[in-house]
């Protein structure tokens, strides 16, 4: 047995220690807590931090730690009880400057949190959360769609100085009415050139004008209706960061409808309130004429104009008529600016946007132009036992900058800060939906089940792992302990692997670590039966050991690669529940070819090795 490798031992060593070391943080409960996020410009600083102190000792809530990391507070409470207390006073104590949501904070040791050790997060059915199933508006996206292609037609007409009638909406595209057909002639050519995902047709007008009907191709329909799935999906993830949720699933299901499932948030009106926010810009001119000091001093204002406060508070009088709205925005990215080192953020507009955008800083080069940023967030209140649903909207001037040269397409917003950029960047570019959306099902999850789930998860394991080392010890003698040990330590690398990587552990997780356990347990059946055979062909024991591995190890990867292509195909294909059984699996099919077969091989050759003559094996 001198012939098995030193490195194997060296590499069996350090995978039971890191499998040790790794597995560990999941004998760390999770705690529950309250998380407090800044809206706006409030800060999260020490004043915060002692008057969320005060508060909580007002309403006699007790609770055992505060902290401040990440950019969010996290309070720390000895049960769900005294966390859900916890939550409604803050969220009443605080208002709307700051969002108050449930979470569940670590309590993992923080030398082996720098390590990398962290523990697996809990899917919807062991940690409990909320459900809720969206439909999405189909026709809102072509609509949508449809009036972009007005704008964009009626501003190349403008532009190539060919003269209409009408541009109107018809059916599900946009027809556009001439004089002649020369006129239309010139029409056709320009719309084509600039989209061409137009089906255009020619007809003639009841009155004898000349008509052309632009329809959105029914290949572009389909795509529109998937990229507005894919948005919406994108938008719902980015807002579910806000509240803090841990591994969230956000997905597809069906042509229109959209599930997300948040574990451990069992307050469904913040997570409507987080789901459906809405973020814009509109750009005003601002009134040099109007005295800020006395519109604020007699609230006096002329028709056309209104009082708006920017970030600091202080107030600015802006035209009402909008240049430019958020819905002419085709994106927007953060960044730097090169030559003051400013943060900012970089806005492009579509043509019909751009064209009055231009327009307007031609004529205004010199003046002020404000930027005003609003944002709508659902509301949901309790009125005699009902929700009432209700937004509220927010507008705030982010600047009220001098307009330095003529612009048009792209331009820049100044006067943030990084954070501010970033997020104003991202609300942006994914803050409004696609597509409206209506939730036409939603679901609480209490945590008792979550727990109940889990103690019948554990009793399942338990139970499993129990009766196979018996069977095993039983029926092997001495190699079925060595194959016990394998076992166990296949467990807690397969736990200490998925908790490395991120894998939420669900109910379907759980049947595939047991189902990993009974089939690991094959790979070493095989090797002793091998073992077996040899002593009974009259090798020596020695001798049986090495070929019962060497003869085991084209049939134990044979059935583990078959198993592992099937584990692929759920993973790739399946989702949800499915999914997260196929992963669980794979990784325990993986794990289970090393413990079975090289961990179990170098713990043979161990206790083997010290003598060179056996007369029997107990196998």
């Amino acid at each position: 047995m001198n012939d098995f490798p030193r490195w194997r031992y060296w590499l069996v060593g350090i995978a039971m220690l890191l499998g040790l070391l790794y597995a560990a943080p999941n004998a760390f409960p999770p705690q529950p807590a309250v998380q407090i996020s800044a809206n706006h410009d409030a800060k999260l600083d020490e004043a915060l931090k002692q008057q969320v102190a005060a508060d909580l000792d007002k309403a006699k809530i007790p609770f055992q730690d505060i902290t401040i990391q990440n950019e969010r507070m996290l309070i720390r409470f000895a049960n769900t009880e005294v966390q859900l207390r916890g939550s409604d006073s803050l969220r009443l104590a605080l208002g709307d400057d700051y969002t108050v949501a449930l979470n569940l904070a670590t309590t993992v040791p923080a030398w082996l949190q720098k390590l990398g050790g962290r523990s697996m997060p809990l899917g919807l059915d062991l940690q409990g959360g909320v459900h809720f199933l969206m439909s999405v508006d189909q026709d809102a996206v072509l609509k949508k769609q449809q009036q972009r292609y007005l704008d964009d037609i009626r501003s190349t007409l403008r532009k190539q100085n060919i003269a209409f009638d009408a541009v109107s909406l018809s059916g599900d595209g946009v027809q556009a009415i001439f004089k002649t057909g020369d006129a239309r002639d010139k029409a056709m050519t320009a719309i084509g050139t600039d989209a061409t995902d137009l089906d255009m047709t020619e007809s003639r007008t009841p009155g004898g004008g000349y008509a052309l009907i632009a329809k959105i191709k029914t290949s572009v329909i389909s795509k529109l209706a998937q990229a507005a799935i894919s948005q919406n999906v994108t938008t719902l993830r980015n807002r579910v960061n806000a509240l803090g949720v841990s591994e969230p699933l956000i997905q597809q299901q069906g042509e229109n409808h959209i599930v997300v499932e948040l574990p451990g948030v069992q307050d469904t009106a913040e997570a409507k309130r987080a789901l459906g926010a809405t973020a814009t810009l509109e750009y005003h001119a601002d009134d040099p004429n109007v005295s800020v000091a006395e519109a604020v001093r007699t609230g006096d204002v002329p028709p056309d104009d209104r009082l708006y406060y920017m970030k600091d508070g202080t107030p600015v009088v802006l035209k009402k008529r909008v240049i430019v709205s958020g819905d002419e925005l085709v994106s927007a990215t953060s960044g730097v600016d090169p030559q003051t080192g400013q943060p900012q953020a970089s806005v492009e507009l579509n043509s019909a946007g751009a064209a009055k955008m231009l327009d307007f800083t031609t004529e205004n080069v010199g003046k002020h132009m404000g930027v005003v940023y609003i944002e709508t967030t659902p509301v949901v209140k309790m009125v005699d036992g009902k929700e009432v649903h209700s937004t509220k909207t927010t507008e705030t001037v982010l600047n009220n900058a001098v307009i330095q040269g003529v612009f048009g397409k792209k331009f820049q917003t100044t006067g943030l800060t990084t954070q501010e950029a970033q997020n104003l960047a991202l609300m942006l570019r994914s803050g409004s939906l696609a597509a409206p959306m209506n939730i036409v099902q939603q679901s609480v999850i209490g945590p008792s089940l979550g727990q109940d789930n889990i103690k019948a998860g554990e009793r399942a394991v338990i139970l499993g792992l129990a009766l196979v080392l018996l069977a095993a010890a039983i029926y092997y003698r001495l190699f079925g302990i060595v194959a016990d040990i394998a076992l166990t330590f296949n467990l807690l690398i397969l736990i200490a692997v998925m908790s490395a990587i991120g894998v939420t552990l669900t109910m379907p997780g759980i049947a595939g670590i047991v189902l990993t356990l009974g089939m690991s347990i094959d790979a070493n059946v095989l090797i002793c039966e091998r073992i077996r055979e040899e002593l009974r062909n009259g090798s020596t024991p020695l001798a049986s050991i090495r070929a019962g591995y060497e003869k085991a190890w084209s049939v134990i990867l044979d059935a583990n690669v078959t198993h592992l292509l099937a584990a692929l195909g759920l993973v790739t294909v399946g989702s949800g529940a499915i999914k997260g059984f196929g992963i669980t699996l794979g990784i325990g099919i993986l794990t289970s070819l090393f413990t079975s077969v090289t961990m179990t091989h170098a713990f043979t050759a161990l206790l083997h090795s010290r003598r060179k003559k056996y007369t029997t094996l107990w196998v």
